[in-house]
């Protein structure tokens, strides 16, 4: 077991502290439930039943730490609607963090920005189709959603991005030229 786990581990662990932190906003919080879901998959790991791969089922947990967070926070609606943006706080790591990785560009700033503005469900579905690299299949096993409802999400999701980003790129540049 200790060797299944540690693979597991050294396999994901940046990735799900990744999705925590765009879930919590902050890094202290998304490194406690981090070790939140490591202590549930090595509790519950004897019963997983290899009906998804292990990846999709180390993501459920993740998505079920975080949500039994917000429900243990006063407000947490709210906590949940605002999700999926990150804090400014850096960890130790070879892998960049979100914000590092939004700092890089305008327009991924301005991605970042416009997803705020996008339904819980929406975010989700972005964050674990194109910053996760999920595939369909995976990310509706994820959501335990139909892959139906993973396209439709995705597809709205996309066209709302867009949208927003129209909208503010367009706001923004005449803000510049006032400026």
């Amino acid at each position: 077991m200790n060797s299944v786990f540690q693979e597991l581990y050294e396999r994901h662990h940046q990735d799900v502290f990744n999705f925590l932190m765009y879930m919590v906003k902050q890094r202290e919080v998304a490194e406690d439930l981090s070790q939140e879901v490591y202590i549930r998959v090595m509790k519950s790991y004897a019963g997983f039943e290899n009906r998804s791969s292990e990846k999709t089922w180390l993501f459920s947990i993740a998505r079920n730490v975080a949500i039994d967070h917000f429900r243990k926070q006063k407000g947490w609606k709210d906590k949940v609607i605002e999700a999926f943006t990150f804090a400014t706080n850096t960890v130790k790591s070879d892998e960049p963090l979100p914000e590092e990785v939004a700092l890089q560009s305008e327009e991924i700033q301005l991605m970042y920005r416009c997803l705020d503005h996008c339904s819980p469900d929406q975010r989700a579905v972005i964050i674990l189709r194109y910053l996760q690299d999920f595939s369909i299949t995976e990310a509706a096993q994820t959501l335990d959603w139909t892959e139906s409802k993973v396209k439709t999400t995705q597809h709205r999701a996309l066209k709302k991005l867009k949208e927003l980003m129209i909208e503010k790129s367009g706001k923004e540049e005449t803000i510049h030229e006032q400026a």
